[in-house]
This record gives structure tokens, C-alpha cells and sequence, in this order.
């Protein structure tokens, strides 16, 4: 007769046991590839401490295979996380992955642009976090995270810490700065988020509305393709760059450089320095009837194009 069981072990999970903490981990970007071309990271360098590759850990992911990281981690963990790269090949849609269990804790920026996943997190993680909202963990002694986008899209089978979703309204009163808030978003919801954030709000939107009330950092609306971005406060610099479509609405100042290298879409806003090819143009009673939509008063707004 057993006497004693023990819990099974998933034959499938993938372990690392890390010395010191490491950058980029499970970053489906590998730290925006295009940008450096393997000068800051190689996909195919092993992990430190490793014999896998970052590439083979990514892999493995994709193949909806857990993987369990001992020890601290650093900055841009899971960056674009369950996102089939374009770059690389991919269709540049949403996937499923495997869980990512961190034993340890998570420097900044985790989960940046995040769309589909499941992170646990057993110790602190530092603030910017990503377009993350934390979940009733079914993990002991661990916080899960999932991705915004996701639990606005699909849904959430657990409770949401510190926000509301009624149907596709999602509301976040957790006051953590996020960068990224939104990123991908392709239906039509919307995100109401309680408190300051910090970079790329709205990136890469298609659809639906992303509203801060407090201020954003730099780059809010970079390359939004679609919906509504509307910050309730100021933001810093190079909003909108490389804007394709939608409409980008600030409640005050939107900064330097606004609309660099922007090729489409309409910016709304009481106060900012448009560069080439972004300029200022009328604005229509169409437009003031959008902001008064929006519960905003139109006066003082200009529009730039």
C-alpha cells in the first residue's frame, strides 16, 4: 500500500538555475533584433550558466511548454511574449505558450508588450511592469500575471487584483506604472487605467480605446494602427512616432517631437511640438464633437495631422 505520494513532475518542463540576473529572458524580440542586429543579443547565445540557447528556451515556450527559472531576473522579461514575430518569420499573431515560472525576483519592464502567457513570480517585481495585470494565483507562494490585451479579448477564468472587467471594459485601479498599456489591442474595448504610465502606451493598436487618467512617458501611440488612445494628463516626448492610423487625444501636453515619422492618423491635444511631417491643421466641428463624446470639453484643443 502507498503510503507516501509525491506531486508529478512535468517531464516537459524546462529548468534553469541562473547566478546572476539576466536580461531579455523569454523576449520574444530578443531585445528588438532589428534594431541592433545581434550586436546587444544573439538568439542562438546560451543563456549564462547554461547550455540552453535563448532562442531553445523561446522555442520551447512556443510549444506551450512550462519553463521555470531559479534565481533573479532582469530588465524585458517576456518581452512580446506569446507574439508571432513578424521579423522572424512569423504571422505576427497572437499565440499560446507555455507558463514562465520565475523563482526569484523580476527586474523592470517585465512583460512589455505582452499578449498571451501566464507569468509566476515568486518574489518582487520592480515597477515599470509591462501590459500586465496580476490574476488570484493558482500557484502557491507565487503571483501570476497575465497579459491586458488577453484578459480584455478572452477574458479571465481568474480574479482580477484590483480591477473590474464587465464584459470588455476593463478598469485598473492598482496604481503600478506600466509601459505598453494596451499594446496589440484588435477589438473593440477598452481600457480605463487609474494612475500615471509610463512608455509606449497603445502600441501597435488596431481597435478600441486605451484611457489613462494621469500622465504617460514617452513614445504614447507609437505605431498605433487603429482605436484610440486618450491620456487625461500630459506626455512625454515622440508621441505618436510612426503612427499609422487612429487617434491619439492628450488632455494637455503632448510633448517634443510629436508625430515623428508619423504616416497617418489624427493627434487631438491642448498643447505640443509637432516635427515634419506632422502639422497643424483645422480644427473641425467633427472633431470637437469626438472629444465631447469622450466626456472632454473642447475648448483649447488643437489637431494635428
Amino acid at each position: 500500500m502507498r503510503l507516501f505520494s509525491r506531486e508529478k513532475k512535468d517531464e516537459n518542463l524546462m529548468e534553469i538555475t541562473l547566478s546572476e540576473p539576466i536580461d531579455c529572458i523569454a523576449d520574444f524580440t530578443y531585445n528588438f533584433y532589428w534594431q541592433h542586429e545581434g550586436k546587444k543579443m544573439n538568439p542562438e547565445d546560451k543563456i549564462p550558466n547554461s547550455n540552453i540557447t535563448f532562442k531553445e528556451l523561446n522555442e520551447h515556450l512556443k510549444k506551450g511548454n512550462p519553463v521555470k527559472i531559479n534565481g533573479n531576473v532582469g530588465h524585458r522579461l517576456a518581452s512580446s511574449l506569446g507574439v508571432d514575430i513578424k521579423y522572424f518569420g512569423g504571422t505576427g499573431d497572437d499565440i499560446s505558450v507555455g507558463d514562465l515560472i520565475i523563482d526569484g525576483d523580476v527586474e523592470s519592464r517585465m512583460g512589455i508588450s505582452m499578449a498571451k502567457g501566464n507569468l509566476y513570480v515568486k518574489g518582487s517585481v520592480k515597477e515599470p511592469i509591462g501590459n500586465l495585470i496580476e490574476v488570484k494565483s493558482d500557484r502557491k507562494g507565487y503571483k501570476k500575471f497575465k497579459s491586458i490585451t488577453d484578459v480584455i479579448t478572452n477574458g479571465s477564468k481568474e480574479k482580477l487584483i484590483d480591477a473590474e472587467l464587465n464584459g470588455k471594459k476593463l478598469i485598473i485601479n492598482d496604481n503600478h506604472v506600466r509601459d505598453t498599456v494596451g499594446a496589440r489591442l484588435k477589438i473593440n474595448g477598452e481600457i480605463i487605467h487609474n494612475g500615471d504610465v509610463d512608455l509606449s502606451t497603445g502600441i501597435l493598436m488596431r481597435d478600441g480605446i486605451v484611457k489613462i487618467n494621469g500622465n504617460a512617458g514617452k513614445n504614447t501611440g507609437a505605431l498605433l494602427n487603429g482605436g484610440s488612445v486618450l491620456i487625461n494628463g500630459n506626455c512625454d516626448d515622440f508621441s505618436a512616432i510612426e503612427m499609422k492610423k487612429g487617434l491619439l487625444i492628450v488632455n494637455g501636453d503632448a510633448g517634443k517631437f510629436m508625430g515623428a515619422q508619423k504616416k497617418g492618423g489624427t493627434i487631438l491635444c491642448k498643447k505640443g511640438s509637432p516635427i515634419p511631417p506632422t502639422n497643424k491643421q483645422n480644427i473641425l466641428s467633427a472633431d470637437k464633437q469626438i472629444l465631447i463624446s469622450l466626456g472632454l470639453n473642447p475648448n483649447g484643443f488643437s489637431k494635428f495631422e
